[in-house]
C-alpha cells in the first residue's frame, strides 16, 4: 500500500564518493594506454562520468549523444568493414577454379610440427590449445630439450588465462604432446607443419624425407615466410598435398594464418587448411605463389621506406612514433627488432642481396638498377639482431628484454653512414614518414590484386 515513486532508483540524487575525480581520471589513462587511439572505449569513461555527476535522465541522454556520434564515426564503419571483410575471407577462390563451396577438408586428428625454433614453438602451442595432438620434433636432443623447456614454458602461460587452467590443456600427457627426435613417429599423423628457418635446400630436403614417411593423405605444410611453395613441392611424391601456412610471430598469439597454395595443390588440401586455421581460431587467408606471398610482399616497401627516411635524416623513434600515432599498433622499427633483424637478413642472403655472394663492385646503395640500404645488413652485421640480442634500431635493458629506448650509438652510427654516402640530412616532417610509408604499403597491394595473388582486397585488408 506504499506509493512507489520514492523508491525509484533513477529519481534518487547521485550519491557523492570520495576521491571520484582523481579514480575517472585513472580509469580514463588506463583505458587510453590499453586502446591508443579507439574512440568507443574513451567514450564509454566519459558516459560512466555523466553517471556520476549529472541526475539520471540527463546521463542517459548523455549517454544517447555519445552513441550517436559513435554510430557515425569512421571508426565505426573501419569496425563494420573489418567484421565482413574477415568473414569473406573464409568464402576462397582460385584461378584455376576450386573454391570454398566445392571443395571438402580432410580431418585432422593428429598433426607434427618440425622445428622448435621461436615460429615451431607458437604453432604446437597453438596447436595443443586447439585440442589436437601434437608430435613435435627437432634435430638433436640439445635442440629438443632447449624447445621442449620453451613449449612448456608458453603451455604454463597460456593455461593460466584460460579458465580451469592446466587440466584443460593436458599437455603433460604424452597422447597430447609428444617431444622427439625420430621422423619414424610422423607415420600416422594427418598434417605435418614444418617451421625450420628459412633455408630452401634445407626443406627441400625435410619435404623429401618426410614423402617418404608420412601415410599417403597427409597434408605437407610449411611455415615459410617468402619461399616459392613449388620448388619445395617439387622434393616430394605429392605435391598436390603441399601447401603453405604461414604463421606470424608470435604465432600463439597473431590471429593471421596465410595459406599459399602452389601450381598442384589440391582443392581439399586448401580446404583443410582452411579448417585448420578455423580450428585454432585464426583467420585463415588463401592467396597465390610468389615472393613474400602477400603480408610480407607488403611490407617489404613499407619497411623499405622507413629505411630509407633514417638514411635521409629520420630516426627510428620518430618514423615509429609517426606510424603508431596513426594506429599501427607498433612501428616498423619496434617491429623489426620484435621479429629479429636476422629473419630478413637470412633472406637478403638467400637472394645474393648482400654477403658473400654478393658480385664484387656492386654499388651500395643499389641492387638491379633499384635504391637499396643496406642499413639492416650492417646493424646485422654489428651482432645487433633485435630484442634477441638487446640491441637492433633501439637498445633493450637485456637480451632478451622488451623495453625499446632511442640508442644514442645508433644514432652517431647513422651519422657516420651518412658522411661516407655524402647523404646531407635534412628535416622530415611527420607528413612525409605517413605519407611514404602507407603509399608504398597501398601500392604494393594493388600490385598484388592486379597480379591475381589475391582474390580481393578483403584478403589484403
Amino acid at each position: 500500500g506504499q506509493p512507489l515513486g520514492p523508491r525509484r532508483l533513477s529519481l534518487k540524487p547521485v550519491p557523492k564518493l570520495p576521491d571520484m575525480e582523481a579514480f575517472l581520471q585513472e580509469a580514463l589513462a588506463k583505458v587510453k594506454r590499453q586502446a591508443r587511439g579507439c574512440l568507443a572505449p574513451e567514450l564509454c569513461c566519459q558516459a560512466v562520468r555523466a553517471a556520476t555527476e549529472r541526475p539520471f535522465a540527463e546521463g542517459v541522454r548523455r549517454e544517447r549523444e555519445l552513441f550517436r556520434l559513435l554510430l557515425t564515426s569512421g571508426q565505426a564503419r573501419a569496425l563494420q568493414y573489418a567484421f565482413f571483410a574477415e568473414r569473406a575471407v573464409r568464402r576462397w577462390a582460385t584461378p584455376g577454379g576450386a573454391s570454398w563451396s566445392s571443395a571438402a577438408p580432410q580431418p585432422v586428428r593428429k598433426a607434427a610440427v618440425i622445428g622448435l625454433g621461436t615460429m615451431g614453438r607458437g604453432i604446437v602451442t597453438s596447436l595443443v590449445k586447439a585440442n589436437i595432438p601434437v608430435v613435435a620434433l627437432e634435430q638433436d636432443l640439445e635442440y629438443l630439450n632447449k624447445g621442449r623447456k620453451a613449449v612448456m614454458f608458453l603451455l604454463e602461460r597460456e593455461a593460466m588465462k584460460m579458465e580451469g587452467g592446466a587440466q584443460t590443456l593436458d599437455f603433460h600427457n604424452p597422447a597430447r604432446l609428444q617431444f622427439t627426435v625420430d621422423f619414424d613417429l610422423l607415420r600416422d599423423v594427418d598434417l605435418v607443419i614444418e617451421a625450420v628457418f628459412e633455408n630452401m635446400a634445407l626443406k627441400k630436403e625435410i619435404f623429401h624425407k618426410l614423402s617418404k614417411i608420412c601415410k599417403p593423405g597427409a597434408l605437407l605444410c610449411t611455415n615459410t615466410s617468402a619461399l616459392n611453395i613449388d620448388e619445395i613441392a617439387s622434393a616430394t611424391n605429392r605435391p598436390q598435398q603441399v601447401i603453405g601456412t604461414h604463421f606470424f610471430s608470435p604465432a600463439h598469439v597473431m590471429r593471421l594464418l596465410e595459406i599459399i597454395y602452389g601450381r598442384h595443390t589440391s582443392p581439399t588440401a586448401i580446404a583443410t587448411a582452411m579448417q585448420l586455421a578455423k580450428a585454432l581460431e585464426k583467420v585463415g587467408v588463401v592467396v597465390g605463389n610468389c615472393f613474400g606471398f602477400v603480408g610480407n610482399r607488403m611490407m617489404f616497401p613499407y619497411v623499405q621506406q622507413a629505411v630509407f627516411l633514417l638514411e635521409e635524416g629520420s630516426r627510428p623513434e620518430a618514423v615509429d612514433q609517426v606510424l603508431e600515432d596513426f594506429g599501427f599498433k607498433i612501428g616498423p622499427f619496434r617491429m623489426s627488432d620484435l621479429a629479429g633483424l636476422d629473419v630478413g637478413w637470412r633472406s637478403r642472403k638467400e637472394q645474393g642481396l648482400t654477403g658473400p655472394s654478393l658480385p664484387a663492385g656492386t654499388p651500395a646503395r643499389q641492387r638491379h638498377g633499384q635504391r637499396y640500404s643496406p642499413l639492416p645488413d650492417l646493424l646485422c652485421e654489428q651482432g645487433r639482431l633485435g630484442q634477441k640480442t638487446g640491441s637492433g634500431w633501439y637498445q633493450y635493458e637485456k637480451a632478451g628484454g622488451r623495453t625499446a629506448t632511442p640508442d644514442p650509438w645508433l644514432h652517431s652510427f647513422l651519422s657516420r653512414y651518412r658522411d661516407t654516402h655524402g647523404i646531407k640530412t635534412r628535416f622530415i616532417d611527420q607528413e612525409e614518414i605517413l605519407e611514404r610509408c602507407l603509399f608504398s604499403l597501398i601500392n604494393e597491394g594493388f600490385a598484388i590484386l592486379a597480379e591475381g595473388i589475391a582474390s580481393g582486397p578483403e584478403h589484403l585488408d
